[in-house]
Order: structure tokens, then sequence, then C-alpha cells
């Protein structure tokens, strides 16, 4: 790889959400991209309902530090996570918030903000549990932290080998927020 890259990301919700599976699978992408990736994840005392949230490197260089003090993009799945991220987007980066749980009244204009109905759609397609699944296309799409082809393949590989039955879906969600996210950016 001849051109630099560096993205970071910091993900965040109530345990439970996919927050962790959503950070592993932008590190297992950007590995799958032979890129140098980081991935730190931080939970609350609670198993399932308290704060979960995790950061994530992925680089063309080695990276020198794992630790995301402000980031490129920030996805926040609760109100708790918005009050304690969202400031922490580095200019010119993104804040994508699960608008069916978080309402941001007073959006930063330094950054490209992009609410995403996350629950909503992901009980449109017939799981709730895949809404971390439509933030990862939100994140493709929007940033290009990891390629779509990676992304794909990630996911082909860590969640249709453990549970096949739901790969179709798990796909589907993908495509739906790289959807949204293309509707949100030319909006």
């Amino acid at each position: 790889m001849s051109d630099k890259f560096y993205m970071d990301l910091l993900a965040a919700g109530f345990g439970g959400q996919g927050i962790m599976m959503l950070g592993q699978l932008v590190a297992y992408s950007g590995i799958h991209q032979g890129r140098h990736v980081t991935w730190i994840p931080a939970y609350g005392p609670e198993m399932r309902g308290g704060t979960a949230n995790c950061s994530c490197v992925v680089s063309s260089e080695e990276i020198g530090s794992p630790v995301v003090g402000s980031a490129d993009v920030v996805v926040v799945m609760n109100q708790p996570s918005l009050e304690k991220f969202a400031p922490r987007v580095k200019p010119g980066g993104y804040l994508i918030y699960n608008s069916d749980l978080v309402e941001y009244s007073s959006p930063r204009t330094d950054v490209t903000v992009l609410p995403v109905p996350a629950q909503t759609m992901a009980h449109d397609l017939g799981s709730d549990r895949v809404a971390n699944i439509i933030m990862l296309g939100v994140i493709v799409k929007a940033s290009g932290m990891v390629s779509k082809e990676d992304a794909l393949e990630t996911i082909k590989e860590k969640l249709g080998a453990k549970k096949p039955k739901f790969l179709p879906m798990n796909l589907e969600a993908f495509d739906k927020g790289m959807s949204v996210a293309e509707e949100l950016i030319n909006r």
C-alpha cells in the first residue's frame, strides 16, 4: 500500500446492542485489507444493559498507540453514549447515531451528522440484533474506513460461519445501512 491511511472509530451503547461485534467487524475488515489494526473493548459492570464501548484504529502503517482520544468516526446507539462521545468526533469526522433511541437537538456543524433509525430498520428486517450491522454499512459507505468488499467478506467469515441461517439477514442489514448512508449524505 503506497497511500498513507489512518482512521479511528469509537462505538458506544448499551451492552447487548452489538457494539463490540461492530468494532470487531471493522477491525477484521481492516485486517482483511492488509492494514494494521487495534481494537479495545470497554465494558460497564453489567452484563446486559450496562454501558459498552470500543475503539478501533485502522492504519496503513504501524500504530503507535491504540488509545483513541478523539475519533474520525463515532457511532452511538443510546443517549448516554451521545452525551459522552459526541464531543470526541474530530472536526471533519462522522457522528453516526441511532435516531430511534437518541435525540440530538443541536448538532455540530464541523462534522457530518448521520441520524440512522437503526432499531426500526433492524426490526423491519426481522431482528433487533442486526442494528449494529446496519451501522457497519453506514460506516463503510460514509467514511470508507474499510472497503465494502472486505466488510462483506468479514460478515460472511465471522457471522456466516457461526450462524449461517442469519447470514442473508446480516447481508441485507449491511446493504440497508449502505443505502441509508447514501440517502443521508445526498440529502
